[in-house]
């Protein structure tokens, strides 16, 4: 895992690696220059073993020394700085608090009064920095990920950004976090979809802030938000029940488009982008120039990938050949996980996302996929995965994933797999910055992109970003667009032609979109809680009628709500009726509801990249790339709810590629896993997950009550009705809070008191509406 963390305090001679004084500015700025690789080994205190998330060993950073450089007043004394809890140099606890706070694993980019680290195993392109003058050293900016700019467009960008024009940080190709500092404001600036967060929190007189919630909660010892965990499990794609928390009290998230301003440990929350008006509606913009855009921002955001220097991953043992007793999958577990092979590579599931991207690539002149020698030449490596276990249903997918694969500009690799990586299958894994359902998918997915390339590319995101939200008919409605609605609505019917109400299906779609419309923002959050104070929650749709009616509503309850207590739902309710008063960022429910979807989607892409990690290697999502979402933002609305729309945008963007002839049937609409993988996964974990849930966590902290849950897992095993989303979430989350609380050791090091565990295996969690009686910090 990768972050970025760095603070601000009121005091400029707060000392983090080396205290301000004396020597001026100009030895500051000295100090805190050309200081990278510091820190002891590649570690960012994640340990990637099961049940712990840190690793308490010789990962950490000593914190002292030589390696940080001297202190201000004596070139050779002793390290100073860092009095997180000594009001003044004077004070007696000052003795004990003379000590300097780092990161483990930490480059330092910049020095005091505002510190900025990068920690975990960066590539060195992937780290930036630059300062728009030589003789103004605290005029600088810091990019970390992957970007497309030059040198001069960073410079040039600099310079709007010291005079408040944020907008021109966010507008290049790539996935990246971008730091300004001018003076003393330091901005940092989110993603638009959410999946590049950052976070922050009170702290030292200041504000520290990390693109990581768990790092702040260290440095806080923070306790756990059950109420933020029950709202993540109630209203999951609501943002108005999750607020700016996070799992942890006391660390807050900025809403994605926004940006963190700090000024001497003050803070502001602003936003960088423009706003639609709900007086007016927005100008209709020609499909055809929509798509385009769509077209040059997904080709630029490839490019972006292809163009960057490519690395090889760490090699592993050699593998010594036959051994008595052992088979080649038995010596490859003794050598460890495979390392991806160097290069670029792709998803090919045969779906249009990852097909789209996969030619894409293939296609760019002059950036070849794989390097030279790899075995493969220079074609780009599709991964598609082959699931033994449950073959029926999947036949076609892999086959139009067969006839896109046999492009001479592709090299084709299937990875097969029966039971070993079904869902639920090995439980155990590392720890994560946050909950999210891939954690129980994760073991499947990891198998498939451990045999892709060092740079792989994924299709995630493109449903949130160019599929339209069924609640977008209400803003057809609204902008008086009711012809735009026949194509839909037609299409829900015919869908639900075999159950014989197909007659019903307009009339009833399109009641519920004028309801919709005419429902202001308040009096649908109310209703929202109120329902869930009621309790009336339903065990989620049954077919795509009842999916388009459950999300035609300002707020709904998620796959989990039907098995919380009703404690739990009381404390959602409270949340959802506290934000009735805050309106959101759009009052048209279409947009407002595709937004939060897509910001839910990038958190979880977020947890998955952090639960399938594989060593050396980096997953691109260029439909999450900030250039992308303006350009599908951009996309009219009549277009959006069209049928078969994101395969049409997606054909559109090959075609002007190059790319003209797709199989059969491509662009259908796909599920993985599916249904039948998923029911097999928890029917051979069944012991396990009812092992889990024998003494849940959740039912500790009053959210679940264990015996409903085990009820459930029961009948989803044996084929009953069951939503099946919803258990993946509770699941999910039980793992992730065993993991986070059998976890050792910290993200800091430089700390005088001693590392112990972080909660005793006997200590309760504290429930609903009493006091936390647990810390997530190992200094107790």
């Amino acid at each position: 895992m990768r972050w970025l963390v760095g603070w601000s305090s009121i005091a400029a001679s707060f000392g983090t690696a080396g205290r301000v004084g004396g020597q001026g500015a100009g030895q500051s700025a000295r100090q805190g220059s050309g200081q990278r690789g510091y820190g002891s080994g590649n570690g960012s205190g994640y340990d990637s073993g099961s049940g712990s998330g840190y690793n308490s060993g010789s990962g950490y950073s000593s914190g002292n020394g030589s390696a940080y450089g001297s202190g201000y007043g004596d070139p050779g004394g002793p390290l100073r700085g860092g009095l997180a809890d000594a009001a003044h140099p004077d004070d007696p606890a000052a003795q004990d608090a003379e000590r300097t706070v780092v990161p483990v694993g930490a480059q330092l980019l910049w020095g005091d009064p505002d510190p900025l680290w990068a920690v975990g195993d960066w590539r060195p392109d992937e780290i930036r920095t630059l300062t728009a003058d030589p003789a103004d050293p605290f005029t600088r900016l810091a990019v970390l990920g992957c970007c497309g700019a030059t040198d001069a467009e960073l410079r040039r960008a600099l310079y709007a950004a010291r005079g408040g024009a944020l907008r021109h940080l966010t507008q290049w190709s790539g996935s990246y976090t971008a730091v300004v500092q001018a003076g003393r404001r330091i901005t940092v600036l989110g993603d638009l979809a959410g999946a590049r967060p950052v976070f922050y929190t009170p702290w030292a007189s200041g504000t520290a802030y990390a693109t990581a919630a768990l790092p702040l909660a260290d440095l806080i010892e923070a306790q756990l938000d059950i109420g933020h965990l029950a709202a993540l499990l109630a209203c999951p794609d609501s943002p108005e029940a999750l607020g700016d928390g996070t799992p942890y009290v006391g660390v807050r998230r900025i809403p994605p488009g926004h940006a963190l301003i700090l000024r001497e440990g003050s803070r502001e929350i602003t936003g960088y982008e423009a706003v639609a008006s709900l007086a007016v509606a927005a100008p209709v913009t020609d499909p055809g120039r929509a798509v385009e855009g769509v077209r040059e921002a997904l080709v630029d955001a490839v490019r972006a990938r292809l163009t960057a220097p490519r690395h090889a991953p760490d090699t592993l043992p050699h593998d010594p050949g036959p051994v008595p007793g052992m088979g080649p999958a038995d010596r490859r577990a003794a050598r460890g996980a495979p390392a991806p092979v160097p290069g670029v590579g792709a998803d090919l599931s045969g779906g249009s996302a990852s097909a789209t991207l996969a030619l894409l690539a293939a296609g760019l002149p002059g950036a070849p996929g794989t390097l030279p020698g790899s075995g493969s030449g220079s074609r780009l490596l599709a991964v598609t995965f082959n699931d033994l276990a449950t073959p029926q249903g999947r036949e076609d997918e892999l086959e139009r994933a067969r006839v896109i694969a046999a492009d001479p500009r592709l090299h084709h690799v299937v990875v097969a797999a029966a039971e070993e990586a079904l869902p639920y299958a090995e439980l155990d894994g590392p720890l994560t910055d946050e909950p999210g359902p891939s954690l129980v998918f994760a073991a499947r997915d990891r198998r498939r992109l451990a045999a892709g390339s060092a740079d792989h590319f994924t299709g995630h995101g493109a449903r949130q970003v160019l599929d339209a939200h069924p609640a977008r008919m209400a803003d057809l409605l609204m902008d008086r667009r009711r012809r735009h609605l026949l194509r839909p609505v037609a299409a829900l019917a015919r869908s639900a032609s075999a159950s014989g109400e197909s007659l019903l299906v307009p009339l009833t779609v399109y009641s519920a979109a004028r309801r919709l419309a005419r429902t202001p923002y308040r009096a649908g959050m109310e209703a929202a809680a109120a329902r869930l104070r009621a309790g009336g929650v339903d065990r989620g749709p049954s077919g795509p009628v009842d999916a388009s009616l459950a999300a035609l509503t300002w707020s709904r309850p998620g796959p989990a709500a039907g098995w919380l207590t009703g404690e739990a739902l009381a404390e959602v309710s409270i949340r959802l009726t506290a934000a009735a008063g805050r309106p959101p960022l759009s009052l048209r429910p279409g947009e407002a509801r595709a937004r939060a979807l897509l910001a839910r989607h990038a958190a979880d892409h977020r947890v998955f990249e952090q639960a399938v990690e594989v060593r050396s290697q980096r997953l691109h999502a260029p439909f999450l790339d900030n250039q992308v979402v303006r350009a599908a933002r951009a996309l009219p609305e009549s277009l959006r709810v069209q049928p078969g729309a994101r395969a049409a945008i997606l054909r559109s963007v090959l075609s002007s590629a190059g790319v003209r002839e797709l199989p059969p049937g491509w662009g259908a609409t796909a599920h993985a896993p599916n249904e039948t993988a998923t029911r097999l996964g928890l029917r051979t974990a069944l012991q396990e997950l009812l092992a889990l849930f024998a003494a849940p966590l959740l039912a500790d902290a009053g959210l679940i009550e264990a015996r409903v849950v085990q009820q459930a897992l029961l009948d989803a095993a044996e084929g009953r009705p069951a939503p099946l989303d919803g258990l993946a979430e509770l699941v999910s989350m039980e793992l992730w809070l065993r993991r986070l609380l059998s976890r050792r050791g910290t993200c800091w090091t430089g700390t005088s008191t001693p590392r112990r565990r972080a909660l005793p295996p006997d200590a309760p969690l504290a429930p609903l509406g009493t006091a936390p009686r647990c810390s997530l910090s190992p200094r107790q």
